[in-house]
């Protein structure tokens, strides 16, 4: 089931950041259409600090601030650098509940010279929610978004 036309999405997201340079406006909106697009539980960024990631512009409730370098699917997505889906949080070894709604995730890292400096992190309360296209979909969406950075 294709949630979303990520085509479409990006067109979006390059319209309403193509003319403003400040990157906080240009991450909150991206991360509001992306939210609203796909419906999702929760929907924000996280960035490199040190040895963790700290939470950034996001949609949803109430977020985890920090999270620790390999912990969680955040962390494990940044310490693999690679997009990580997991279809049932409850059995990914490690999971951070920020919520208890939350069911499946995906991550994305966010690279600049193929350094990771943050993720896009997406919750869904429904169970395998996230699937190939959504992954390729979403790995498009960030390599522009790390151009905004």
């Amino acid at each position: 089931m294709n949630k979303v036309n990520y085509d479409t999405l990006l067109n979006q997201i390059k319209s309403i950041t193509e003319s403003e340079t400040n990157k906080i406006a240009n991450l909150s909106n991206s991360i509001a259409l992306i939210h609203e697009s796909l419906n999702t539980l929760w929907t924000g960024f996280y960035f490199v600090e040190g040895d963790e990631l700290v939470l950034g512009p996001f949609q949803g409730p109430v977020a985890c601030t920090r999270i620790k370098f390999d912990k969680g699917v955040c962390g494990k997505a940044w310490s693999e650098n690679k997009t990580l889906t997991v279809a049932d949080v409850h059995s990914f070894d490690g999971h951070i509940a920020c919520s208890a709604l939350s069911n499946s995730e995906i991550v994305i890292p966010l690279r600049i010279n193929n350094k990771v400096v943050g993720v896009l992190d997406i919750d869904s309360e429904q169970l395998n929610y996230f699937n190939s296209e959504d992954e390729k979909g979403l790995e498009h969406l960030v390599s522009y978004i790390e151009k905004l950075l």
